[in-house]
C-alpha cells in the first residue's frame, strides 16, 4: 500500500511541475508584448507568481527527500531537468 501512496506522490509532483513549465513558458512569451501597460502589467505578475510557486514546489520537494538520503528521486530528478529547476 505505501508502495502505491508513493507512486502516486511522485505522479502528482511530475503533474505539477508539467503544468508550472506550460504557464510559464505561456506566459514568458506574451511578456512586454501588448501595447496596453496595464496588460503588460498583469502578464508580469502572473509570470512572478509562476516563479514563486516554482519556487514553493521546490521547497516541498526538498521536504519529500529523506535527510538520510541527499540524492532525489530519479523521477522527480528528471521532471525537474525538463523544466529547467
Amino acid at each position: 500500500m505505501e508502495q502505491y501512496y508513493a507512486h502516486g506522490r511522485r505522479d502528482g509532483l511530475r503533474l505539477a511541475l508539467s503544468i508550472l513549465a506550460a504557464e510559464e513558458a505561456k506566459w514568458a512569451t506574451l511578456l512586454g508584448e501588448s501595447r496596453s501597460w496595464r496588460t503588460n502589467a498583469t502578464r508580469e505578475v502572473r509570470y512572478k507568481t509562476l516563479k514563486v510557486a516554482q519556487q514553493r514546489l521546490r521547497t516541498a520537494l526538498n521536504r519529500l527527500t529523506p535527510k538520510s538520503d541527499h540524492a532525489i528521486d530519479p523521477e522527480v530528478a528528471s521532471a525537474l531537468e525538463e523544466i529547467g529547476l
